[in-house]
């Protein structure tokens, strides 16, 4: 299977090197974007096959990938859709706030299998979350597909349109988060005499096992809680304390905050 990616940013590159890592070959990915030294060089340092155009990626491709900013969305899908509906082609959309519904009045969804996705930055370690949501027409097989590639760079949640705004907060953009909390663990431990590299190092690798933690036990993180707080020990303490701070609403007000941004709203 022939992979095309139209833009290749932060994102897509997390997409492409979690592939690599799990096996993927190198020829089967295309690459452009509008940069020419950017995906050059990038195609040259992980061997993928650069395409001199955005149409050229969509004729060699099975799967295509769009991974640009959503201002210039509408102009890139209208340059591709004629190509894109001779080709039979799977669109995969990653681009934040672009709906199927837009798509899908410039590229025929009878010809063209349209699927929204919203990846986040993990998939490079293949550790991703990524939603995905199909237009009602997309061939079964082309999804299997697409569901497939994710799943070897995470894993998925299939959801609905509604939803992603609140995808990108809890997914998209939540790793910003937890690093700056690992961050703060960290800077915890220098205050009291650590090193830096080895304080960030310990608090990284409690969550990481927190994290795993969670995902295997069939407990809500609410009962682990418990499970780690004796009476009147340390962690209680330590809870209460953040809790004073506003630890949980600032959780809350971030999350409230990145989706009043991803709707558009003040």
């Amino acid at each position: 299977m022939k992979l095309g990616f139209i833009g290749v940013g932060n994102m897509a590159k997390a997409i492409i090197e979690g592939l690599l890592k799990s096996g993927y070959r190198s020829e089967d990915i295309y690459v452009h974007s509008a940069h020419k030294a950017n995906y050059e060089t990038y195609s040259k340092t992980k061997n993928l096959v650069p395409c001199d155009s955005n149409q050229d990626v969509v004729k060699q491709a099975d799967i295509v990938f769009l991974a640009i900013k959503p201002i210039i969305a509408e102009k890139i899908l209208k340059d591709i859709a004629d190509d894109l509906e001779e080709n039979k082609s799977t669109l995969v959309s990653v681009v934040t706030g672009l709906e199927i519904s837009k798509i899908a009045k410039i590229v025929d969804p009878k010809k063209v299998s349209i699927i929204r996705t919203m990846p986040n930055v993990n998939a490079e370690v293949q550790a991703g979350m990524t939603a995905l949501c199909k237009e009602e027409n997309c061939d079964l097989r082309n999804y299997e597909a697409v569901k497939d590639i994710f799943q070897r760079v995470g894993k998925f949640a299939e959801i609905s349109e509604r939803d992603f705004s609140t995808f990108v907060a809890l997914s998209g953009s939540s790793p910003a988060f937890v690093y700056l909390f690992i961050d703060a663990l960290s800077r915890a431990g220098v205050k009291y005499g650590m090193k830096k590299d080895v304080a960030t190092e310990i608090a990284a690798q409690a969550v990481l096992g927190s994290a795993i933690k969670v995902l295997d036990s069939d407990k809500q993180p609410w009962n682990l809680i418990d499970d780690v707080s004796s009476p009147g020990g340390t962690t209680v303490a330590g809870l209460l304390a953040m809790e004073e701070a506003g630890f949980m609403t600032s959780v809350v007000k971030g999350v409230d905050a990145t989706i009043n941004k991803d709707k558009g709203e003040k």
